[in-house]
């Protein structure tokens, strides 16, 4: 297998780090603006889909394959942003039950299962070093595709880019996936991150804790008033 891909995710997450450690805020919002217009596209296409359909009886083919990738990008890239910024929901009545000591190891535990299963799901071969039997993951499904060019059900290249690159039709699947090793990658430096900070007791847990609690706390005299 080509590890081509490999030293270009290192090369993305050292980017990444250095950005981060520069421009904190400025990063920060490129991850939420990116996400917000993944899901305001998925509003628009949908929105403009029933527009035509209902008004003009018209639509876009792709419409819901467009849909479908879009909403995927959104759950893969949301998956480390929830870790980012410690919203992923979780059951924190063991941690809430045992002494702050035990609950830090378990924390430390936590976050170190989500790096090793992001790691474990972008590229499985490193496992055979202890003993494991497996092949596969996001990096090599990627290769595969990248190296078959075959592409999409429905999505299709505007026009003018096809005449300028020469590009067959439809969209690449390759281009489509590319956000599975890109995804994986970051789930396992932002569980890498989160290991550090629950080290350095800058954060208690992997998990959002007490939500509930909070929101419940903040709400309680909305009927009141």
């Amino acid at each position: 297998m080509a590890y081509w891909p490999h030293l270009y995710l290192l090369i993305f997450i050292f980017i990444l780090w250095v950005l981060e450690k520069r421009f904190p805020k400025v990063m920060e919002r490129a991850e939420e603006n990116l996400l917000v217009l993944v899901i305001s596209s998925i509003m628009a296409v949908s929105f403009g889909q029933v527009i035509a359909r209902y008004g003009f009886n018209t639509g876009w083919d792709a419409a819901l394959e467009f849909n479908m990738v879009a909403f995927s990008w959104l759950i893969l890239l949301g998956m480390s942003y929830g870790i980012k910024t410690n919203l992923h929901l979780g059951v924190d009545i063991v941690l809430n039950a045992v002494p702050k000591r035990t609950a830090k190891t378990l924390s430390l535990i936590g976050a170190a299962a989500a790096m090793l299963y992001g790691l474990i799901l972008l590229d499985s071969t490193w496992l055979a070093m202890l003993g494991v039997n497996v092949s596969g993951g996001a990096i090599e499904y990627w290769l595969k595709m990248f190296k078959i060019g075959i592409g999409s059900e429905e999505l299709r290249y505007p026009e003018f880019v096809q005449e300028l690159f020469g590009l067959r039709p439809r969209v690449h699947r390759w281009l489509v996936l590319v956000v599975l090793p890109i995804s994986l990658a970051l789930l396992s430096y932002r569980s890498l991150q989160a290991f550090i900070d629950i080290a350095r007791d800058k954060r208690s847990m992997l998990i959002s804790g007490h939500e509930a609690q909070d929101l419940v706390k903040e709400n309680q005299n909305v009927l009141k008033d």
